[in-house]
């Protein structure tokens, strides 16, 4: 592929996350590259969040006045846009007061761009509210899509479908994506190195503070474990710290075989990966979910709901896991019992996780768009 030649590249995002400063420092070896942040930070993240290096990129922060955890309004973006000449221009906020000013603004003074999203849900595409998202949304160059369920929001607010690009977002490299599922000695090895004495283990990870733990599912995955012999398999819960009520729920259904983690760091994280069998995420809604993405390349099965955007698209019934309705922590509790006690399975569905997974990695993602930025 031709290489796009120091071309002047500027996104329009909210935050600064991890997963995002690297790809933008990825895409920054390639092409003159500015990134303008809302924020410094959200304040719904951990400390990790607030350890990045702008290394290939000019990074701007605009001032503005807070309007949610990861959002603000600042007039300020137009100044940026005023100011100098881009080649190509994405949007990822334009949920955002400051991304709805720049949308207008690039419409009135007819500069082209593109729009991007992580995930999406879309509406009934009816009403008032409906129609001023349609406004802000219809007329990009290009949408960058992650999914299915992103395709249809974009075309429900105005899209043109081939104007879809279909991108592998994900916040892997390609050296985070392991090339075999463990061994069983090194699982063992893992595990006497984390404390871990467990026949069988299947790991969920999310924060507790995601809608006071039930948007993620762990009232489900308690009930769930209840069903299963703390002999026969136990479930980590990795993230930020339960609540006394679910700590209760715990203690008075499952208490031998669900252990709660506290945040973990990336490093430690792969660790549990690796030393699993499982992966489980009853999630009651999300608009993407890259802790599946991480399962897959550490080469885990996943057990996943219809609620989970990742899942749809990246897990494929019966092959490398399970995918079920969002309620039914008893098809969860099937499933993980399938898995613990079919060892063959198992392994070969993990194996498929990271056969689906390769190519989602951010060295792919910044392929993606260098070429169809390259068309345009």
């Amino acid at each position: 592929m031709k290489e796009i030649v120091r071309k002047k590249i500027l996104f329009l995002t909210n935050v600064p996350s991890p997963y995002r400063v690297e790809f933008f420092n990825e895409l920054g070896k390639h092409c003159d590259l500015t990134v303008v942040f809302e924020k410094r930070t959200s304040s719904e993240r951990d400390a990790s969040w607030k350890n990045y290096s702008f290394d290939t990129f000019k990074g701007i922060f605009l001032k503005g006045i807070s309007v949610r955890s990861d959002a603000a309004l600042c007039f300020g973006i137009t100044g940026v846009l005023k100011n100098e000449k881009f080649d190509h221009i994405i949007c990822t906020n334009v949920s955002s007061p400051t991304g709805m000013i720049a949308v207008n603004y690039m419409k009135k003074h007819g500069i082209e761009y593109c729009l991007e999203c992580d995930g999406a849900v879309a509406g009934s595409g009816k009403g008032l509210k409906e129609k001023i998202k349609k406004h802000f949304i219809s007329g990009a160059k290009k949408y960058f899509s992650t999914s299915r369920s992103a395709d249809k929001y974009y075309i429900t607010y105005g899209a043109r479908p081939s104007r879809i690009v279909r991108y592998p977002f994900t916040s892997l490299r390609k050296s985070d994506v392991e090339k075999a599922p463990a061994t069983e000695q090194e699982k063992k090895l893992l595990r006497e190195e984390l404390g871990i004495k467990a026949g069988k283990l299947a790991v969920s990870v999310g924060r507790f503070s995601y809608l006071k733990g039930y948007g993620k599912g762990f009232d489900l995955l308690i009930k769930a474990a209840h069903e299963i012999n703390g002999n026969e398999g136990k479930i980590y819960i990795i993230g930020d710290e339960p609540t006394e009520e679910f700590i209760e729920m715990r203690n008075a259904l499952a208490s031998d075989n669900v252990v709660f983690l506290g945040h973990k760091s990336k490093e430690e994280l792969r660790k549990y990966y690796r030393a699993a069998d499982v992966f489980v995420l009853m999630t009651r809604g999300d608009a993407w979910g890259l802790v599946v993405n991480e399962a897959m390349s550490c080469g885990l099965p996943v057990i996943t709901t219809d609620k989970c955007v990742a899942g749809l698209e990246l897990v494929e019934n019966g092959v490398n896991g399970f995918l079920i309705e969002s309620e039914s922590w008893r098809k969860c509790a099937d499933s993980l019992k399938i898995l613990f006690e079919n060892d063959d399975m198992c392994k070969a569905m993990g194996r498929a996780s990271l056969e689906k997974i390769r190519i989602y990695t951010i060295e792919e993602m910044v392929l993606v768009h260098l070429a169809e930025l390259e068309e345009q």
